[in-house]
């Protein structure tokens, strides 16, 4: 039809490159369209509304008041209607609708590098983009936090174009500031990053956590345990191929800019030892997040991430749940 914008393609919307380009994570709209981020599953209780939330704490907002009818609690009685019209009243409280989408975007120097596709910062901030247009979607507040190596910005979370459309313009902002995926001493740690979430974050919220974690440890686990005593956390790890496993049976030639090392990757041997660095690492990760029962997902840079986004949070996926 004349006049009508084409819906992007799938190709269109896949993350490439070494860089994000803002127009595509603007486009992943489009791929969030089917996304449901929270199963909606109708209340059993009188007094919640339609949506039975999975926020923790309270979390109800005043409706209405009506005639008192048996049964009915008498704390919830409007003595105030009731005083006025010589009829007993009753408060109708529906449970929130909305909650809060906090998204944690790893943008530090190890997250720029990449072998196939894409780097894993830019897939980081494709997974963050969809999950922030899904969430707006839905009617919640999105909000996030974006960090470099030294810096880090925080996005209020609100329900509201802006608050995703500030979210995108930092991380393509962050992104673009990455150079070289080999960090100075004195980076960030994972650790404190995710202390600042836990300061950021409103209990309740549902906060995504998009990182490689190549510096997890047990200080990290501690702070996850004290983040999901009061919000909902998903871990979402991103890796690249290559650092899953070497993929020449020749010698590779790595360098840093000023010195180079030539790596035995024909060496059965030290082809297994690398891959065993990779595994443990993510092993540990795995253990942890089982330990705290958070949900842990992992992306390859050369992964349909849309169509594994759909297969974890599509819409048919929920209902056929319900």
């Amino acid at each position: 039809m004349a006049g009508t914008k084409a819906r992007p393609t799938a190709a269109a919307l896949a993350p490439q490159g070494a860089y994000c380009d803002l127009g595509d994570l603007l486009r992943l709209r489009f791929a969030a369209r089917d996304l449901q981020l929270f199963a909606r599953q109708p209340a059993r209780s009188l007094l919640t509304g339609g949506v039975r939330t999975r926020m923790r704490g309270r979390g109800i907002d005043f409706e209405e008041v009506r005639l008192y009818q048996p049964g009915d609690d008498v704390r919830t009685i409007d003595w105030r209607v009731t005083a006025r019209t010589q009829v007993p009243h009753t408060k109708i409280f529906r449970e929130e609708r909305e909650r809060p989408v906090f998204v944690v975007v790893d943008q530090r120097s190890p997250m720029f590098f990449g072998s196939r596709t894409c780097f894993k910062s830019v897939l980081a901030t494709h997974i963050a983009g969809t999950l922030a247009w899904a969430a707006l979607n839905q009617s919640d507040r999105i909000g996030g936090l974006i960090f470099g190596d030294h810096n880090q910005r925080d996005v209020r979370a609100r329900r509201s174009k802006h608050a995703a459309l500030e979210l995108l313009h930092q991380m393509h902002d962050y992104n673009r500031e990455l150079a070289t995926p080999v960090p100075d001493e004195a980076i960030t740690s994972l650790e404190t990053l995710l202390a600042d979430v836990r300061r950021v974050a409103k209990p309740g919220s549902a906060v995504f956590v998009i990182s490689d974690f190549h510096d997890f440890d047990t200080r990290c686990e501690q702070q996850l345990f004290e983040l999901a005593r009061h919000t909902d956390v998903t871990l979402m790890h991103v890796y690249d191929p290559l650092e899953r496993e070497l993929s020449s049976n020749h010698f590779l030639t790595v360098s840093d800019g000023e010195e180079r090392l030539q790596l035995p990757a024909q060496d059965p041997a030290f082809r297994q030892a690398y891959r065993r660095e990779f595994e443990t690492q993510l092993q540990a990760l795995t253990e942890s997040s089982r330990r705290l029962a958070l949900p842990l997902l992992s992306y390859a840079t050369d992964d349909d991430i849309h169509t594994l986004l759909r297969e974890r949070f599509g819409a048919r996926r929920h209902r056929a749940r319900g």
